[in-house]
């Protein structure tokens, strides 16, 4: 599909990456942001896939608070497979071309687009694909998604 949209992007293949701390290595080997992929449930059952600098640490309370959702939780491995297609470790907003209910509320950090260059899996975590930020704005709004973007708190900035 990054074809079809004459999206320009590279792909580097790498061991397994679970966890950003994992892939710390890999950070200074593969130019531009890093991103982390979170896919959220909220106490309504509603989706929430949110994409962030990897940099940065999800703080579930305050995410709540400035999306106005009722209590988050992280989504279990069975509803991540039903809804994107993915294993726990792969998440990645590429995975919303399996989402076919369009079920997912896409959150986009900010800094995400400030960026020139992000990187995210393929799919699965063994590889990393690099596009322009603003190829994975137009590549998520492709298939039908109007992103939420908002700058995400750093958890470390006290709350006003």
């Amino acid at each position: 599909m990054l074809d079809q949209l004459g999206i320009e992007h590279s792909t580097v293949e790498h061991p397994p990456i679970f966890t950003v701390e994992e892939g710390r290595a890999w950070h200074d080997k593969i130019p531009g942001l890093h991103c982390k992929n979170l896919l959220i449930k909220d106490r309504k059952d509603s989706i929430w896939l949110i994409v962030m600098p990897a940099n940065k640490r999800a703080d579930l309370s305050r995410l709540e608070k400035l999306l106005a959702a009722p209590r988050f939780s992280f989504a279990r491995p069975e509803l991540l497979k039903e809804v994107l297609g993915l294993a726990p470790g792969s998440v990645t907003p590429f995975g919303l071309i399996n989402d076919q209910q369009r079920r997912v509320t896409v959150i986009l950090d900010q800094d995400i687009l400030d960026a020139t260059w992000v990187n995210v899996h393929p799919l699965h975590n063994a590889a990393s694909t690099t596009l322009r930020s603003a190829d994975l704005l137009r590549f998520v709004r492709a298939l039908g998604y109007d992103p939420v973007i908002i700058r995400l708190p750093d958890p470390t900035t006290p709350e006003r």
